[in-house]
């Protein structure tokens, strides 16, 4: 494939990212889709990183099988990487508003299933007063951790690999 370690490493870590952050932001849509967990207004903030990260990884992959200058597939991935660490922050930050640490947004309201309508007719009506989940309580917890929590864990592994990836040296 490659011969020389920084270029395999760029591709092998553009691809894996690409692969990763879809995984990762592909398994919180299951868990709102398929599971039921309806995401705050945090959560959602929360997935961004990822939306944006997928299209940079994949530059950085065509970038370094394309050969292109270095610079292209290290700043691609470097920018993955900040993304991440953003994304670290926005986790600690919602994961900090679940615990009481600290305060969350004044718009992320308490979640509302009282008044659902059994009426078709209305149905779009009561599409509008539906609130989504207060960012203060976790929907789940999995082994002591919420989403926002598992989220940290995965930014912070992604971040190293991407940032690994984009200063490999020669």
């Amino acid at each position: 494939m490659l011969k020389d370690s920084a270029g395999r490493m760029q591709v092998l870590g553009s691809a894996f990212m690409a692969a990763a952050l879809a995984a990762v932001v592909g398994t919180a849509l299951a868990f709102e889709h398929i599971g039921g967990y309806i995401p705050c207004k945090l959560c959602l903030e929360q997935r961004i990183p990822y939306y944006i990260g997928v299209p940079i990884a994949l530059v950085a992959l065509i970038a370094a099988l394309m050969k292109w200058p270095g610079i292209i597939a290290r700043g691609a991935l470097l920018l993955v990487g900040l993304l991440m660490v953003y994304s670290i922050y926005l986790g600690v930050f919602h994961s900090g508003v679940e615990w009481g640490w600290w305060p969350g947004p004044l718009d992320c309201s308490t979640s509302s299933t009282s008044g659902l309508t059994t009426d078709a007719s209305d149905l779009l009506g009561a599409i509008d007063l539906q609130k989504p989940p207060s960012c203060d309580e976790a929907a789940a917890r999995f082994l002591g951790l919420s989403f926002a929590g598992w989220n940290v864990i995965a930014s912070v592994v992604l971040a190293a690999a991407a940032l690994k990836a984009a200063f490999a040296k020669n």
